[in-house]
């Protein structure tokens, strides 16, 4: 049998080889801590569990929804103009089965075989998956630690920016937790600008920002929605990661092409997911500032934890995830993923899934009870990988 080139690029996944690690330790009845994948364990707050529920209950749910709702459009524009300042109209919105969806489609209403796509370096890997789908060819932008892991626009070189139809960006990012203050954005306008490039800005991470600090929307930015669009999601802010919703606002045209192509692929959100959306975005918001105070504890269990045992990690300021340089003497971070993991039931990502430029890394992602938080760090420290240098 033959199979299209195109699937060089999508051989089996970094998260499923980790995940068949784990599947191989607990078949031998040894624990595990998983910290690889960024699957939030927080649960829905209760009143968007009982409208799911009685969206579920509604003989009438069952249809395909084929569009979206006027009740959710209506909830974005509600939970946008309350959260960011920022006003939506309905043609400027389109519902997503969670940002994944839309990262994997929105090239292919964009870029040809051929076009280049500029995305993050360390980046969330369906930032290039979804240009590599298309055919499309990548410039990866590097997210420097002595920029603050922020990307340098006056980097990126001439005839690469000449070239680029599509850019991607993500603040705060996954994997290296920055936050992108508001003059980035600005420069992002004006470089779009100049170079009649659509943006992407995905926002995934905006409610999971710790010690009081604030992150907004790209679409705050005067100009941002001539040039671009923005992905948001319900899946870490509300507990809904399974539920798969998201949604892409921003540029009308944009949102055109994007609705237009997932109509040929899909037959909208499920009816009662629906509900549970507009459930979350309109009512009681007190279940958000749990969550991530959930995780900011998670986060100072962890990091102050291995502080102490010896691993230097800063605190990241956002995200549910820490981003740490891996210990001497290790240099190759899937190497050391797996020795950690063999020593002490404890797995995490490799930074090289992230791109090059995550070589020397790791990911963790804070998706695990602040119990399991210190029983992880007390392995750690007993196995003595943090003073093999």
């Amino acid at each position: 049998m033959e199979f299209s080139k195109r699937m060089r690029h999508f051989e089996t996944g970094v998260f499923s080889a980790l995940s068949e690690m784990k599947r191989e330790r607990t078949a031998r009845g040894e624990s595990v801590i998983d910290f690889s994948i960024g699957s939030p364990n927080i649960p829905p707050a209760r009143h968007v569990v009982d409208a799911l529920s009685r969206g579920v209950q509604d003989p009438g749910s069952y249809e395909y929804a084929i569009t979206d709702g006027e009740e959710l459009l209506d909830a974005v524009c509600t939970w946008y103009r309350r959260r960011y300042g920022v006003e939506l109209e309905h043609s400027e919105i389109t519902s997503l089965l969670g940002s994944q969806d839309g990262l994997a489609h929105l090239s292919l209403a964009i870029a040809d075989p051929g076009d280049l796509v500029l995305v993050p370096d360390p980046g969330y890997p369906i930032f290039g998956d979804g240009p590599l789908l298309a055919g499309a060819e990548l410039y990866r932008m590097p997210q420097k630690e002595e920029n603050g892991w922020i990307v340098d626009l006056n980097a990126v070189p001439e005839e690469a920016a000449k070239r680029a139809k599509l850019m991607v960006v993500s603040y705060p990012n996954n994997p290296v937790t920055s936050i992108a203050p508001p003059s980035f954005y600005r420069e992002l306008v004006d470089f779009a600008k100049t170079y009649d490039i659509i943006v992407l800005h995905d926002n995934a991470y905006s409610e999971l920002v710790f010690d009081g600090a604030r992150c907004g929307s790209f679409l705050e930015t005067p100009g941002a929605k001539e040039v671009g669009i923005e992905f948001n999601s319900l899946s870490k802010t509300y507990g809904l990661a399974g539920a798969r919703i998201g949604f892409a606002v921003g540029n009308r045209s944009v949102i055109s092409k994007l609705k237009a192509l997932k109509s040929n692929l899909d037959y909208g959100m499920f009816l009662p997911v629906q509900k549970a959306a507009v459930a979350a975005l309109t009512g009681p918001q007190d279940c958000v500032e749990r969550t991530r105070a959930a995780y900011e504890r998670r986060r100072d269990v962890l990091v102050e934890g291995l502080n102490a045992a010896g691993w230097e990690i800063p605190k990241p300021r956002a995200t549910m995830f820490v981003w740490a340089k891996i210990p001497a003497p290790y240099s190759d971070s899937a190497a050391f993923v797996g020795d950690l993991f063999q020593k002490t039931g404890v797995l995490v990502t490799p930074g090289s899934a992230f791109g090059p430029s995550g070589e020397g890394h790791v990911r963790m992602a804070l998706v695990r009870s602040e119990e399991e938080m210190g029983r992880a760090v007390r392995a750690i420290e007993r196995s003595g990988i943090l003073k093999q240098g």
